[in-house]
């Protein structure tokens, strides 16, 4: 008994003496929407990066962020959904308003766009370069 209560302490000891791991870093990007226009048309991120977008629509109308390669800008282009409830990467920032979403990248290039009809072909989007 004395020996585990003694096995259990050092345990103990070496878990209290061993360095805090890092927690992961949070980059904040922040960008606007004016004239249906976003204010950045490239962010640049390090694979593994967890970004939190923080984005402002001063537009009278609502508009979408949606992050994703090319196939997830044609499904949301071609898409119904009316209204995106917040997951990573998916937001609809309502008119006057500010909304937020973090997103976590991995080793590829992606796009961010507006699906509401006729934005991304307008020109509502850019480009996530991950190097």
């Amino acid at each position: 008994m004395r020996r585990r209560l003694l096995v259990l302490s050092l345990i103990l000891l070496a878990a209290a003496c061993a360095p805090a791991s890092a927690s992961p870093t949070v980059t904040t990007e922040r960008i606007g929407i004016h004239y249906s226009a976003f204010s950045l048309a490239v962010i640049d991120v390090d694979p593994g990066e967890t970004v939190r977008f923080v984005v402002s629509n001063s537009d009278p109308i609502d508009h979408e962020f949606i992050i994703g390669n090319e196939a997830v800008q044609i499904a949301h282009e071609r898409g119904t959904e009316a209204f995106h409830p917040p997951r990573p990467g998916e937001i609809t920032i309502p008119a006057g308003q500010t909304v937020e979403t973090t997103y976590t990248f991995g080793a590829r290039n992606l796009i961010f766009g507006c699906h509401l009809p006729g934005h991304y072909t307008y020109g509502m989007r850019g480009v996530i370069s991950v190097a």
